[in-house]
């Protein structure tokens, strides 16, 4: 038999096979997810500014990432921090994906999600705290949102807490700009922070 005819002879077979390893697959995300075998619930969603990268616990949304940060690499991240016991199981983001949806429309303009704050510690929690307290629709410097914290002079903690914000979008980081109102830097780069704000004023 030539051996080049052997990937056309295989290809039903190989089909087949792909086709049930997906469905004990699927029957394995959902038996895992239904019997808490799940740590860490994800799913990928796209979105004006790129595809996003959705992650929840049994508290709450826990991690959103845009590609720039890898998703791949968000994930081994979670799984070290929070359990390995991270699956795609996008059911458990369907209120996530749903929001942030009617966001992206401009038919919400605040989140009503359970957000688990298990990666943001000390300092930085508490910024995150009074980044929800930015209305939709406006800004406000680093130096004000520092001014609101227990260390008011802290402004370039602000800047690094909201680089490391573990939820942007929901916790609207992207809200927060210079004092001399350009917009500064964002985790998920300086044309999505631009996209996000004229969304908002629009």
């Amino acid at each position: 038999m030539d051996e080049q005819e052997l990937p056309t002879e295989l290809a039903p077979v190989a089909a087949a096979d792909a086709e049930e390893l997906n469905r004990l697959g699927a029957a394995f995300k959902r038996r895992a997810s239904s019997e808490g075998l799940v740590d860490v619930a994800y799913r990928v969603i796209d979105s004006p500014v790129g595809r996003l990268l959705l992650a929840g616990t049994e508290t709450g949304l826990v991690r959103v990432a845009f590609a720039s940060e890898g998703h791949e690499a968000v994930l081994e991240s979670l799984a070290a921090t929070i359990s390995p016991r991270v699956l795609a199981a996008p059911a458990r983001l369907d209120a996530a994906a749903k929001e942030l949806e009617e966001y992206f429309d401009r038919r919400r303009r605040h989140f009503d999600l359970a957000l688990d704050f298990r990666l943001a510690h000390g300092f930085r929690r508490e910024v995150l705290s009074h980044l929800q307290e930015i209305g939709y629709g406006h800004t406000a410097s680093y130096a004000a949102v520092a001014a609101l914290t227990t260390s008011p002079r802290a402004v370039r903690a602000v800047g690094t807490a909201c680089a490391r914000n573990p939820l942007p979008l929901v916790v609207p980081c992207h809200r927060v700009v210079r004092s001399d109102g350009s917009q500064g830097a964002y985790l998920g780069g300086m044309e999505a922070k631009s996209l996000l704000l004229a969304l908002e004023a629009a």
